[in-house]
């Protein structure tokens, strides 16, 4: 699903070769990979949904090498960076990226099992529906046991509490009636009506929350 997004928002620029390079993923980068030591499964098989630039998860792969990481991305010149950061760093654990739709209703059904399932700024980005659909799916994707891991800026109780995020929401629906900051409690609500539980919920950097929760 493609939503109309104001400038803003995804920034990527070409860097070397096939890379790009997101600011906002070097900002944040080490921040996720402590809360993935801190939270995730230390082995099995961890799916990232919309890998973006490839940076995060050359990040984590050296974070947690004992994961084998499936990278995937919708957009094919995003895939061709994933790939290009893997290669560069060297990295055995890292499958090539996959074209993934996470807002397409099924995608969990090709997949094997997984131990962890990350996320990382892309709620905002899309439809209410389709923020709800990809959450079902990734419960249906999660091995018995399994963590999923949400993580990006949210509404606090009908609350949008800093300036910055008050003007980026008025960005995004600007740009997309249908998109914009999701709102906590919907996203526990949803969470617990995929039978995931307990549902965290963690204040990161940069006034980003995570919400970890887990499949029985």
């Amino acid at each position: 699903m493609t939503a109309k997004l104001p400038p803003s928002a995804s920034v990527a620029l070409p860097t070397r070769g096939a890379m790009l390079h997101a600011p906002a993923a070097d900002r944040n980068k080490d921040a996720l990979c402590d809360l993935l030591r801190d939270h995730a499964p230390q082995t099995g098989r961890a799916l990232e949904i919309a890998s973006g630039t490839g940076q995060h998860i050359a990040a984590f792969a050296r974070a947690l090498p004992d994961l084998y990481w499936q990278p995937t991305e919708p957009a094919p010149d995003r895939r061709d960076s994933i790939d290009a950061y893997i290669a560069e760093a060297g990295l055995t654990s890292v499958a090539p990226a996959a074209p993934l739709d996470a807002t397409a209703t099924g995608w969990h059904k090709p997949l094997p099992p997984q131990d962890l399932i990350f996320l990382a700024n892309l709620l905002h980005l899309i439809p209410t529906e389709a923020a709800k659909l990809l959450i079902t799916e990734a419960a249906l994707a999660l091995a018995p046991g399994g963590t999923l891991i949400l993580y990006g800026p949210f509404r606090r109780e009908g609350v949008l509490t800093s300036d910055g995020d008050a003007k980026f929401d008025a960005e995004l629906r600007t740009a997309d009636p249908a998109i914009g900051y999701k709102d906590t409690v919907d996203i526990t609500r949803w969470l617990s009506d995929a039978a995931l539980s307990p549902i965290d919920r963690i204040d990161m950097p940069a006034n980003n929350l995570a919400f970890i929760a887990r499949k029985p």
